[in-house]
């Protein structure tokens, strides 16, 4: 069995929100998913990156471009980007033209700081992707594997669909 290497970029998002009142004032804090692995001991070798700490809808094209150069010039071939999830499916897009690397996105619904949420499901499963999916640009989110070109997100239904 070959040894799994994924360098993991993180942009900020829903995932990495942290609230300071019941007016849902917040801020973008440090990468969560780093507790994530920690606390799952997980067994394979991964490095993390934070290129952003920003929510997504104030992402811009500049942005994006500096995100595309770090995947585009990574070295590593298994490639995991935590994003926020209102514009994850645009940065995703802006990736396509990569060849020859797995590229997995995922975030969440609700912080990773929170009791409940949907991060570390999301975690996981998008650790899982991009192990296991040919080189690509995806997106792993409830539990699916979505292409960026036809997904998009269910808002009313706070989902990501086909």
């Amino acid at each position: 069995m070959e040894d799994i290497t994924i360098k993991i970029f993180t942009t900020g998002g829903t995932i990495d929100k942290i609230y300071f009142d019941a007016k849902s004032e917040y801020q973008v804090g440090d990468p969560h998913i780093s507790e994530v692995l920690k606390e799952a001991n997980v067994t394979f070798s991964y490095s993390i990156e934070s290129i952003l700490k920003k929510d997504s809808l104030d992402i811009t094209e500049e942005d994006r471009n500096v995100i595309y150069t770090k995947v585009f010039n990574e070295d590593c071939n298994r490639i995991l980007i935590t994003h926020g999830t209102d514009t994850m499916i645009t940065t995703a897009r802006k990736l396509l033209p990569i060849q020859g690397k797995t590229i997995v996105f995922t975030g969440s619904m609700q912080p990773a700081s929170l009791r409940i949420s949907d991060a570390v499901f999301n975690i996981g499963y998008a650790v899982s992707a991009t192990q296991i999916l040919p080189s690509g640009i995806y997106i792993a989110m409830n539990g699916r594997i979505f292409d960026p070109v036809n997904a998009s997100k269910n808002v009313s239904k706070n989902r990501f669909e086909t």
